[in-house]
């Protein structure tokens, strides 16, 4: 009997002590239910021998809050955006039904003249013209996704100037939308990323279209729970190229997610304002494991992955990036960015496990070539989807993130090598040039996957 007794209180141990973890001496909880969207959060980055905690904590330590005060400044915050163009893959039948989720045209008085007249001056109306919008009240306009096009004075004058100096120098290329008449300058500041409300089968199928026709994919579903050992692992029939395609794409995906969760409309109650905050509930929605087909642990994993890719373009950019002049025609404030801009370069060349991008296209020389151009082309159809967006906010990030990404992979193959110690330098602006939207793209860019690695925490900390 005593054995029996002593039995059931060893049961009884176990079953109160499970999921406690002893080190060094403490005890720490290893066994939350509700924390499963971290359980892969931990150890080396796939396909990279840099580890998740080690990003964590230089991001949110050192790079993170560099990166939130130098995207304010004004060269980074406004960004020149053509978001006008029509969908090339299909009719734009699919338009987001919220009134806010159009631009805001009530203040027409504000937007730049030369805004009006499709930057030419040759007096065609565009879709911001009041004449070619559906009549609203400005009253029925709410806070959702409607882009605020406030652009000051001052602004509008120093753009002129913006202008004159981009046209003196020697671009590398002419990028998407460099010299369509429907370009606009909108400040990043006063239209954040965040729930917009544009849910449903539009969203749905940009990401579908993405996944499914424009990109790389896993060929096999990999298992979770239980049975996970005995599945196929994770893009194991897939080359290295495409694995890290498809992972940029999905952490880029992640990202976006993220900001939508942590930036989650709540509706007033009573007689209070709506109020914007994390929604722990939306983000369990995404990324648990029992919510996600098994796959959000590994979608927040992959968020890191192209974390890393944009750090090291960065990286490499930096000789070149330290000769850029940041103009902005306000000496104190080209000062204070160059300045800003060589304190973040500093830490991030300091970080000593950077993604390696001569592992990509170093196999046989015509099959290389022939994966980098499907590399690219799938790349640019992807850029071309975000045209597609059916609100314009969304589409506004969509395109600023997909062209800075971009950016990071045409610095990444450009320069005479390429590798963990190559470099990109403003001696060699004959063969490499970054125009002012691909720099404005590129930083803000890194700037979200940034700021999502940073709001990880918050929802990690609600969770435990």
């Amino acid at each position: 009997m005593r054995l029996v007794y002593m039995c059931m209180f060893m049961l009884a141990v176990n079953h109160l002590t499970a999921g406690v973890k002893v080190k060094n001496g403490s005890q720490k909880f290893s066994g939350n239910k509700d924390d499963k969207c971290f359980c892969k959060l931990k150890g080396e980055v796939d396909d990279c021998s840099c580890k998740v905690e080690t990003i964590d904590s230089v991001n949110n330590q050192k790079i993170y809050p560099r990166l939130k005060s130098l995207v304010s400044r004004d060269y980074f915050r406004y960004f020149k955006v053509n978001l006008a163009k029509e969908c090339p893959f299909w009719s734009d039948d699919s338009r987001c039904a919220l009134k806010d989720c159009h631009v805001d045209t009530c203040a027409e008085h504000e937007v730049p003249p030369a805004l009006k007249t499709n930057g030419n001056g040759n007096g065609k109306e565009n879709k911001y013209t009041e004449k070619a919008q559906e009549v609203h009240s400005c009253a029925e306009e709410r806070e959702l996704s409607a882009l605020d096009t406030t652009i000051s004075d001052e602004s509008k004058e120093a753009f002129k100037n913006w202008t004159e100096h981009d046209e003196s120098q020697d671009l590398f290329c002419d990028i998407d939308d460099e010299n369509s008449s429907g370009l606009e300058y909108v400040d990043l500041s006063l239209n954040p990323e965040r729930y917009t409300g544009y849910k449903g089968a539009s969203p749905h199928r940009i990401w579908r279209t993405i996944y499914e026709e424009n990109c790389f994919k896993p060929q096999s579903k990999y298992g979770y729970g239980p049975n996970s050992k005995l599945a196929k692992k994770p893009y194991e029939d897939m080359c290295l190229e495409k694995r890290a395609f498809y992972r940029m794409v999905s952490g880029l995906h992640t990202s976006i997610n993220v900001h939508l969760c942590a930036e989650y409309l709540f509706p007033s109650i009573g007689y209070g304002d709506s109020q914007w905050g994390p929604n722990l509930e939306e983000f369990k929605q995404r990324f648990d494991p029992q919510t996600s087909d098994g796959e959000g642990p590994q979608r927040l994993k992959n968020l890191y992955f192209a974390y890393l890719v944009e750090l090291r373009a960065l990286a490499k950019a930096a000789p070149y990036l330290l000769e850029e002049e940041f103009f902005t025609g306000n000496d104190e404030e080209d000062k204070e960015t160059k300045q800003g801009v060589a304190d973040l370069l500093t830490v991030i060349k300091s970080f000593n496990d950077h993604f390696d991008e001569s592992k990509l296209f170093a196999g046989e020389p015509t099959e290389a070539r022939k994966l980098k151009e499907e590399f690219r082309m799938h790349f640019r159809n992807i850029s071309r989807i975000m045209d597609c967006v059916g609100c314009d906010k969304c589409r506004l990030w969509g395109k600023l993130q997909i062209q800075g990404m971009g950016t990071a992979l045409k610095i990444l193959f450009s320069g005479d090598t390429i590798g963990p110690q190559s470099t990109v330098n403003a001696s060699s602006k004959r063969n490499f040039q970054l125009t002012r939207s691909e720099i404005v793209s590129l930083f803000n860019a890194f700037g979200r996957l940034s700021t999502s690695i940073h709001t990880l925490e918050v929802f990690r900390k609600k969770l435990q």
